[in-house]
């Protein structure tokens, strides 16, 4: 018979506890072990690599079951917080050994992956970001913080699309949502599989919330503010101390780039790769500490646009540069501080141990150090920095309680240091003292009986006892001791005086121990009373390190300061450089480029070859802005730059799958961006617009696009394309010079300059870069044929080839139109001749008639409006336009 399984009070209690966090799994604790069971079990088995067991195996239905050692609890819950879930960790609140009943137990913490603390190797200068969204009319209420540093800011979102902006630039896992959001809305901010959370409560009521909202003026700020914390005061259940006052901010106080931009322009990590190695910052990080790295990160993701802000940055990194012996000191003194936003959260969390206040006592040590080496640098650019707080008063306090070699835990006892307490050097003295007894007991017993291996052993079942083996028993007096216990080869025996002594033995063991923990804790208070001052010193520290890192970069790479057009827009770049590709080449292999563009220039279009270097020469531009802007010397051996507003980019192609979008719709869509929100203090980057779609579409749209950008936009713009008849335009839009990318023939084989020459490129060498590929011949040569043929702006048929290359009487006609359509004879033209609209001033003039009114309003009836794109429409209504302007 099938016995049914029986719901202990044990798996009652954990179903309770479950039930509470139905998204979690629930880590329970029993023993030295954390079980999960049933389905958490079944799914967490596989993930973690546990073997799956059960309770009740002879049952019907057994419940199943796995565990991990509570000492290497951290390791598995970082494995399924990086698979994006929660863990809610179920501790026992009491002794099992004094508990009356089942052991109490409750969820002390819930770790979610916005909200886990555990650093992994590698990522210490990376910030991990909670976010909170809360919808409202016309947009979004935007906070966001990490847990671990106490960083705290807020903002309100204009749109979707700057939200989702925002999102991408902080890299947040987890966002905070009200109860009932919009489906639509929750499928979006799920994108990139972040994790949605609810929170119900507002919390304003908390003391939390009040402390860090009551530096906020906007009521919407201040609820998704209160959410934020709340959910964090729901899921740590324990101090939030280091929470620091939420700060308000603007995206559009800063130099703004989209998603887009910052993958295009591998500013945080390499677009290929998804790492840091062969990124801006990979280039950059000189940091020597990991406050430092993250404030870099910081620094490149929001440029500055306040000139005086920047310029201060840009003179502090030249005082730097040019006091290379302070610096090489600063450098030395900084490699010494540990993470004082960490550790300040830790402290508050009270997960502090000894070693953690000795590392915080070696960092704040290092402050004098740092004061010193500012003090020796006469440049008022420095000045911010000469009055550092040390908190020396903390420092002294760790060292006068905290012993010199503290262990990991904090239940072993021999973290505070002898003399700090009276009470407890008291209880050390009767221990160290017991333990003499004792060795002088044991001499003294050996002596009496004459059994040299006489011991006196000590285990928590049966204290302190005498032992003796069986071959030496009949050595012992009778009536001497009182038999314990009896074992294979031994016999274990007490006396009174040895029990007396194990009273006194344990039990100040036990209050030395107890005491000693309070002690801790009360040192640990005092300092988190101090956490301000701490992390007010950590963000004077990280810029230090930030600044002296740019110095040190600058130094090594040969960046030079740049100087900063606060009101023009002139551009004048001698020598620009790629930093991450020159990086890659080498300095002697890497090709400088000059970017010229005065007040009477808004467009460079840029031509050559593939593979010449015109996607780089876009890149380095942008990345010398972002540089700049940041408070970063240059790569060029001169540099004068407006501040810019906005960086757009059009780089490469590539499905957008999740949305069901086309390589082209993308491409559109990002141009469409530079084209609604650019202002004429931005900077555009269009890499081989209208290459999605067919080549006359391509170039239509490219022209509209260059049109209009340089008629409405104003915008500094690079515009590197294929469309080579493009070139014309610039006989008509004064505002636009042709520049191209030199290459030459040698012996028959394309060689690259990669320098920026003035004026177009003659032709644009596809198949050249074909034979580069490896392509064979006979393909390349019967491309060759085709092209010739394409050049020859003639109706032509050119019949399809032979596998042998020789055209057949029967092969199939391919009918090619040359790019500027030839026009019929005068008598014949009419009202005919601008069904096709000519996308270029070149050729034969078109006659007067041609452009009257009757011809417009034909054409503007033959156009079917609701089978084009609004980017056709606006490409036609421009060119009517310019023909009625023109009448």
């Amino acid at each position: 018979m099938v016995k049914t399984a029986k719901i202990t009070p044990m798996m009652q209690q954990y179903n309770a506890v479950k039930d509470q966090y139905p998204d979690a799994f629930l880590f329970y604790r029993i023993g030295d072990f954390y079980e999960l069971f049933n389905d958490d079990a079944i799914k967490g088995s596989q993930i973690l690599e546990l073997t799956l067991t059960a309770r009740d195996k002879s049952a019907a239905h057994p419940i199943p079951m796995c565990g991990v050692p509570h000492r290497a609890v951290d390791s598995y819950i970082n494995v399924l917080i990086d698979h994006g879930y929660k863990v809610a960790i179920c501790e026992q609140m009491e002794d099992p050994k004094l508990a009356v009943g089942m052991v109490k137990r409750e969820v002390i913490q819930l770790v979610t992956p916005g909200t886990t603390t555990n650093v992994h190797p590698g990522a210490a200068k990376e910030n991990n970001y909670l976010a909170a969204v809360l919808p409202l009319t016309d947009g979004f209420a935007f906070a966001y913080g990490d847990v671990s540093t106490g960083e705290l800011k807020t903002s309100i979102l204009d749109d979707d699309f700057a939200l989702e902006n925002e999102l991408q630039a902080i890299g947040s896992l987890e966002i905070v949502v009200p109860a009932g959001i919009d489906d639509d809305l929750a499928a979006k901010l799920k994108r990139g599989d972040r994790l949605l959370s609810v929170q119900t409560d507002d919390g304003e009521q908390h003391a939390e919330v009040s402390y860090t909202t009551q530096e906020l003026t906007d009521h919407a700020e201040v609820q998704v503010v209160a959410m934020l914390v709340q959910y964090l005061l729901n899921t740590q259940k324990r101090s939030l101390a280091h929470i620091q006052k939420a700060q308000p901010y603007e995206p559009a106080s800063y130099l703004e780039m989209d998603a887009d931009a910052r993958r295009n322009l591998d500013i945080l990590a390499n677009s290929r790769t998804g790492k840091k190695g062969g990124s801006l910052l990979g280039l950059l990080d000189s940091t020597r500490t990991a406050m430092g790295g993250r404030m870099l990160r910081n620094w490149l993701e929001r440029p500055l646009l306040q000139p005086n802000k920047i310029v201060q940055r840009h003179a502090q990194v030249q005082s730097l540069l040019d006091h290379f012996f302070e610096r090489t000191e600063l450098a030395d003194a900084l490699t010494g501080v540990y993470d004082l936003e960490r550790l300040a959260g830790r402290i508050a969390f009270g997960s502090v141990n000894g070693r953690d206040l000795l590392q915080l006592a070696g960092s704040l040590e290092k402050v004098p150090v740092i004061q010193d080496v500012i003090g020796r640098i006469d440049d008022p650019s420095m000045d911010d920095y000469r009055e550092l707080d040390p908190v020396s008063d903390i420092t002294d306090l760790i060292h006068r309680s905290i012993a010199d070699e503290p262990p990991m835990s904090l239940k072993d006892g021999g973290v505070i240091r002898d003399g700090f307490d009276a009470k407890l050097d008291h209880y050390r003295e009767v221990s160290k003292n017991s333990k003499t007894w004792l060795a002088q007991l044991q001499a003294d017993e050996r002596e009496k009986t004459g059994i040299h291996t006489l011991k006196i052993r000590y285990n928590k079942v049966f204290g302190y006892y005498i032992e003796v083996t069986k071959s030496n028993l009949d050595l012992v007096p009778e009536d001497r001791y009182d038999r314990k216990q009896t074992l294979t080869n031994a016999e274990r025996f007490i006396t009174p005086e040895l029990k007396a002594k194990e009273s006194e033995i344990l039990e100040a063991e036990a209050s030395s121990t107890a005491l000693e923990y309070d002690l801790f804790a009360k040192v640990r208070d005092q300092i988190k009373a101090q956490i301000a001052r701490i992390q007010k010193l950590a963000a004077s520290v990280a810029s230090l390190d930030v600044l002296q890192s740019f110095a040190q970069v600058a130094e090594s790479q040969h960046f030079v300061r740049p100087e900063m057009e606060q009101t023009g827009r002139d551009i004048n770049v001698i020598g620009g450089r790629h930093p991450v590709v020159e990086s890659v080449l080498g300095k002697a292999a890497y090709i400088p480029n000059d970017v010229q563009m005065g007040k009477d220039t808004d467009m460079l279009l840029i031509t050559g070859p593939n593979m010449s270097g015109k996607s780089t020469y876009m890149r380095q531009l942008a990345l010398i802005v972002i540089l700049a802007q940041a408070g970063s010397f240059v790569p060029a051996t001169s540099a004068q730059l407006p501040i810019f507003d906005h960086i757009f980019t059009r780089i490469g192609a590539a499905d957008d799958l999740a949305s069901g979008q086309s390589t082209f719709m993308v491409e559109m869509m990002e141009a469409n961006e530079a084209l609604s929100h650019a202002s004429k203090r931005s900077l555009i980057l269009f890499d081989e617009i209208g290459r999605g779609t067919a080549t006359y579409d391509g170039m239509a749209l490219a022209q509209a696009i260059i049109e209009y950008l340089h008629d409405h936009v104003h915008a500094k713009t690079l515009f590197s394309t294929h469309y080579h008849e493009l070139t014309a335009l610039a006989d008509e839009l004064p505002r636009l010079r042709n520049v191209h990318v030199g290459a030459t023939m040698e012996n028959g084989t394309l060689v690259f300059e990669h320098k920026m020459l003035a004026g177009p490129a003659d032709k644009s060498y596809g198949i050249h870069v074909a034979k580069l590929a490896g392509m064979p011949q006979e393909l390349l040569t019967r491309a060759a044929k085709i092209l010739g043929a394409l050049e020859g702006k003639e109706q032509v048929k050119i019949p399809v080839s032979a596998p042998d290359d020789k055209p057949t009487a029967t092969a199939a006609p391919i009918a090619q139109q040359s790019p500027t359509p030839t026009p019929e004879p005068a008598e014949e033209a009419d009202d005919t001749q601008d069904q096709q609209l000519a996308l270029f001033d070149v050729g034969p003039a078109v006659p007067a008639e041609s452009r009257g009114e009757h011809a417009v309003l034909k054409q503007l009836g033959d156009f079917d409006l609701m089978d084009a794109s609004p980017m056709q429409a606006m490409n036609l209504i421009f060119e009517l336009q310019k023909k009625l302007k023109r009448k």
